[in-house]
């Protein structure tokens, strides 16, 4: 056990340095940041695995030497147990020299004795076994139940780390945005790059779909969303339907193995994009995003941002969008500093920026960003909702419809099962661990003139102070049945 918790404080230690460092697929830009900022730190982290705590060697060292060292804690501890419960309470040679000693003079022979103090003890829940040979006696114990509740504590902590490994190393967790009305696929492919899979993930994706037919949300008056549900209907990998849920912050949908939680919302307007001849460049749902507000102006009122690329153009063409949900808030907004929420769009307005030139569709860049570099403004414009507006070269751009989208966080952890069977392992150990102790006894009655000397040997492991005061009360209960087996006797002889 000292070998566990120097491991389990070394592991506490890796910890913290996987939450202050950044994490590779968690803080990729702070790490190539780092580089640039702190060459030679950035070297030594990357040598000694820092910027992968929970995938290195050492971690991974650390974490099977703990395991190890629990297993060779426990196997000897639970064989130990099974030779008690196997064997019978062992009798003692001197009670006189116990921590708790009492002797009692009774009227009834040692045989009668020995009979009702087995009877007091069995009824107080002791193991109870009779004792002949030369000095008959009755050895009885009881608490076994604190070692097995510690043994049972112990084996839920070794579940929870095997549930950990097994459940982070093998599943994956990942982000997906979903206008309303569209259909997403749970693919690798359809993370964009947010899918943070274990160490022992073998790409094997379910396939599973998640449908949304509708996102709601309900503000306070203040503006602040009280509650959020996006309803959608789940479908197996084969396209057969699971049924409609209700995915909201607590309430979790779940299909082939896959979690889907309720995470985030935003607008979702869609744009659509013709040319002269009135073939369609580009239709759908544009995912937008919002920038956080400055000091002193809502948030709400803050506008959303997307855009969208025509590389078939020639020259190429990009849309930057600003949306607007209500431009009239928006403006009310900027000239004071008290927050008015905008709890429903009204009168929805995208203004647009068109941009030329080469859009580098071969750099990574994020769909939802338009990056103006080497590219030149050719003209501005809004587009009301309902509405559209030629941008040059017979390229119309409409704006026939405002959807929401929703953000779902995506995960598999096959190791929940076992996480909540050491859950419930960890409370059923606890309980007799914490409300139960080791205690013995032993009882002889040796013969007398007029009777026999009851003699009551005992001591406690713990709470030897409260084992003190039941001691006492076991041996008058002890004292008090064999007067009672007297009295009954003596009218038996009178009768």
């Amino acid at each position: 056990m000292r070998t566990a918790l120097i491991l389990l404080l070394l592991l506490a230690v890796g910890a913290v340095a996987g939450s202050l460092i950044p994490q590779v697929g968690i803080s990729d830009d702070k790490i190539s940041q780092m580089f640039v900022d702190h060459p030679l730190r950035a070297t030594v982290y990357e040598a000694t695995g820092l910027f992968d705590v929970y995938g290195s060697w050492w971690f991974t060292l650390i974490y099977a030497l703990l395991l190890t060292s629990l297993a060779a804690c426990l196997f000897p501890r639970t064989r130990a147990l099974l030779r008690t419960l196997r064997t019978r309470p062992q009798p003692a040679r001197e009670l006189d020299s116990m921590r708790l000693y009492v002797e009692r003079s009774v009227a009834v022979p040692p045989g009668t004795v020995l009979d009702r103090s087995a009877n007091i003890l069995r009824r107080k829940r002791f193991r109870v076994d009779r004792v002949g040979g030369a000095v008959p006696q009755v050895a009885a114990d009881k608490g076994i139940a604190r070692e097995a509740g510690s043994l049972l504590f112990h084996w839920a902590f070794f579940l929870i780390v095997i549930g950990i490994f097994y459940g982070k190393g093998t599943g994956f967790t990942g982000y997906a945005v979903i206008p309303e009305g569209t259909t997403w696929t749970e693919a690798h492919a359809n993370y964009d790059g947010t899918a943070r899979e274990g160490r022992f993930f073998n790409e094997n994706h379910t396939g599973a779909q998640v449908r949304v037919e509708e996102f709601t949300v309900v503000y306070e008056p203040d503006g602040t969303p009280q509650e959020f549900t996006t309803t959608a209907e789940l479908l197996h990998g084969d396209g057969t339907s699971a049924g409609t849920a209700d995915i909201e912050l607590n309430a979790p949908g779940s299909v082939d193995g896959v979690d889907f939680y309720q995470y985030g919302y935003g607008w979702a307007p869609v744009i659509e994009v013709t040319d002269a001849d009135g073939e369609i460049l580009f239709s759908g749902p544009v995912i937008f995003e919002q920038d956080r507000a400055p000091k002193g102006i809502s948030q709400a009122a803050m506008p959303w941002t997307g855009a969208v690329k025509l590389p078939s153009l020639r020259p190429q063409v990009g849309v930057a969008f600003r949306l607007l949900p209500d431009p009239e808030t928006a403006l009310v907004s900027e000239m004071t500093d008290e927050p008015i929420p905008v709890l429903k769009p009204s009168h929805p307005v995208l203004a647009l920026r068109v941009f030329e030139g080469d859009l580098r569709l071969d750099v990574a860049q994020r769909v939802t960003e338009l990056d103006p570099v080497g590219l030149q403004e050719r003209r501005s414009g809004i587009v009301p909702l309902g509405e559209d507006v030629r941008i040059g070269g017979g390229v119309t751009v409409s704006f026939p419809e405002l959807r929401e989208y929703t953000v779902l966080q995506v995960g598999r952890d096959a190791g929940v099962g076992i996480m909540l069977l050491a859950a419930i392992l960890i409370l059923g150990g606890l309980l007799p661990a914490l409300y139960s102790s080791r205690r013995r006894v032993w009882v002889r009655a040796d013969p007398a003139p007029h009777g026999s000397v009851l003699k009551v040997g005992g001591f406690a492991l713990q709470r030897r102070s409260e084992f003190e005061e039941e001691f006492a009360r076991l041996v008058e209960a002890m004292a008090r049945a064999t007067d009672h087996a007297s009295a009954i006797e003596s009218e038996t002889e009178r009768t």
